[in-house]
């Protein structure tokens, strides 16, 4: 008869087994593509596959910087990234703010529809979308990409959700001390808020460094693309006899993960503390 310790440590010990196994699996793709990004084209297509490459090059890198405009792309990525990041955080942490902390007419309402945006799928405003930035003359520039997205509906829930747990007497006692409304939001809310705009900011930089369908619709010249259309696009164009460019994508592919790792590193805890924070309600 297996007692009640005995029985929590074999569970323990059986699901680190499975989250082990499950992160390897996870993770065997990704040690594929950075040990790809260093083998010369007749190694990476060899079967079976080698995980340490035995012709040891840089030649994918070299080629991927000297043939194609990546660093262009890298940039015009990260600035998108970052701006609309910083963007959202503010814009959404206000709404939420206000959602949470202020009753006026028509909030509850506005909120409902706020909620209601979010099951329309992009896709079927992208078009519409599309129109209005080649009405105002914002093609091919980093408008289109970063001012319809930054207040996102999504982001606003989060932020009020977690604003919601933060006690008003905190408001409360600011304003007897003579605080602004402002004042109140960004030296009061916005610290305690750190989890809340952890995730979000993770959510967000994520969610603008990875998109391909809006920059590919509304991109056209080749030095402003952001990376994932400039590095879909790297197999169109080559002449005839050229070597397929698949050590320049998991080259590319490489470098193009490292910032996504260092952002979630940064705020890992922040981030899931913010996640849950989410379930708050009302």
């Amino acid at each position: 008869m297996i007692d009640m310790k005995t029985g929590r440590r074999i569970g323990a010990i059986l699901l680190n087994v499975v989250v082990g196994v499950g992160g390897i699996i996870m993770a065997l793709p990704i040690v594929w593509m950075v040990s790809a990004s260093f083998k010369p084209l007749n190694e990476i297509y060899r079967y079976p596959p080698t995980l340490i490459p035995e012709g040891f090059t840089f030649g994918n890198y070299q080629r991927l910087v000297t043939e194609w405009p990546f660093w262009n792309w890298y940039i015009n990525s990260l600035l998108v990234a970052v701006i609309v990041t910083v963007a959202v955080l503010f814009f959404t942490s206000l709404a939420g703010f206000a959602f949470a902390k202020y009753r006026f007419r028509g909030s509850r309402v506005l909120f409902i529809i706020l909620l209601g945006s979010t099951m329309i799928p992009f896709q079927l405003i992208l078009i519409p979308l599309f129109i209005i930035m080649s009405r105002l003359s914002w093609t091919n520039s980093y408008a289109a990409l970063i001012i319809p997205f930054m207040a996102p509906a999504l982001g606003i829930f989060l932020m009020r959700q977690f604003m919601l747990s933060i006690p008003s007497e905190l408001m409360e006692s600011a304003r007897i001390d003579g605080a602004s409304e402002f004042s109140i939001y960004w030296r009061i809310m916005l610290p305690l808020a750190r989890p809340a705009l952890a995730a979000q900011g993770v959510l967000t930089f994520l969610g603008s460094w990875n998109s391909y369908l809006w920059p590919l619709a509304v991109l056209r010249a080749n030095d402003a693309m952001t990376l994932p259309v400039g590095v879909a696009s790297m197999a169109g164009g080559l002449t005839a006899g050229s070597e397929p460019p698949l050590g320049a994508s998991m080259a590319a592919a490489t470098l193009v993960t490292i910032p996504v790792i260092l952002v979630f590193i940064s705020v890992q805890k922040q981030y899931i503390a913010g996640l849950t924070a989410a379930s708050v309600k009302q």
